[in-house]
């Protein structure tokens, strides 16, 4: 098949495309660059069947619909990342993600094409379950508070899809991530992990925003991406939403023990408010655990690395 990947040179984009393309598959990508680097791609370059195209969805749209006409199935993964980002440009946000998965699903619906779109455990906002199922039901926070326009604009994605499905037959599927990690991935924009090991890298002090003792679930990106292969040609899959996340909760101040444990470091643990981290005001998520029995009971999916297995590989890719 020739599969469109949309944000295809991004952490996860590019282990994507290696897989597709070590599986026989042509992989065309379009991204702008503006939070990856061509550098992501350098395992397959000069791979005959790759194609990467430089530009933003959201100011091409006649070009992401030749795209998406000339291939077989379509996987949006191009999208506002980070926590830090969403804070401090919150239009960019709703612009990137809303506007830019209108112009990939629009086309999408037109021919026909297979359709998977990356949404995200945001979307459960200040949900209290113990776990995150698809089928619950959602509360964001308010709009007042720019941390949830990221939820926002990426459940409106999910809808989008959903109605394109039951009005113009779309063959497509939500995929919900719960925090994806491995190598290539960047703490620049706030991802924790990354930021974390850089920090133990260096000796530096651990910086955890707020108590600590928020919770969370890690998914190595390999884990994510076998998920996708499997959900690719599996037609039962059309019309639903998969959560795809790690059953290993953790909080974020015994997370960054562990880091500093496994990688030998002489660091200690800096608490940040969230004030001072993000904005006044902040609100974060408690505990996010999902509930992945839906993708298991179809595909038979679950993770196959630890966290152990995540932090190993990601202070291995930064030394």
């Amino acid at each position: 098949m020739k599969i469109f990947i949309t944000g295809g040179a991004g952490f996860i984009g590019s282990h994507l495309t290696e897989a597709l393309l070590n599986a026989g598959h042509e992989v065309v990508i379009a991204d702008n660059f503006s939070t990856s680097t061509p550098a992501n791609l350098d395992r397959v370059k000069g791979n005959p069947g790759l194609q990467v195209f430089e530009l933003d969805i959201v100011e091409a749209p006649e070009r992401v619909a030749e795209l998406v006409k000339e291939s077989d199935a379509v996987i949006h993964l191009a999208a506002a990342v980070g926590v830090e980002m969403v804070v401090k440009n919150p239009v960019h946000t709703i612009t990137t993600n809303v506007h830019g998965t209108e112009n990939v699903l629009a086309p999408a619906a037109k021919y026909g094409k297979r359709t998977i779109i990356a949404s995200t455990s945001e979307v459960y906002g200040k949900s209290t379950n113990e776990k995150f199922s698809e089928t619950d039901d959602l509360l964001i926070g308010s709009p007042f508070n720019s941390r949830w326009c990221y939820a926002s604009s990426k459940l409106l994605d999910e809808f989008s899809l959903m109605a394109f499905h039951r009005e113009a037959g779309l063959p497509g599927t939500v995929v919900r991530f719960f925090n994806t990690v491995g190598p290539r991935q960047t703490g620049r924009y706030g991802m924790v992990i990354p930021r974390f090991v850089a920090q133990a890298l260096k000796n530096e002090p651990l910086t955890v925003y707020g108590d600590g003792e928020q919770s969370r679930c890690f998914c190595h990106v390999a884990d994510v991406i076998r998920a996708l292969m499997l959900l690719l040609d599996n037609k039962e899959s059309i019309g639903n939403i998969y959560n795809i996340g790690s059953q290993e909760l953790v909080s974020i101040r015994e997370l960054a023990l562990e880091i500093i444990k496994r990688t030998g470091s002489k660091s200690e643990i800096k608490a940040i408010p969230y004030e001072v981290a993000y904005a006044k005001g902040f609100e974060d998520m408690r505990r996010r655990y999902p509930d992945t029995s839906r993708i298991k009971a179809l595909v038979n999916w679950q993770p196959e690395h630890t966290l152990a297995d995540i932090i190993d590989d990601v202070a291995a890719s930064l030394k």
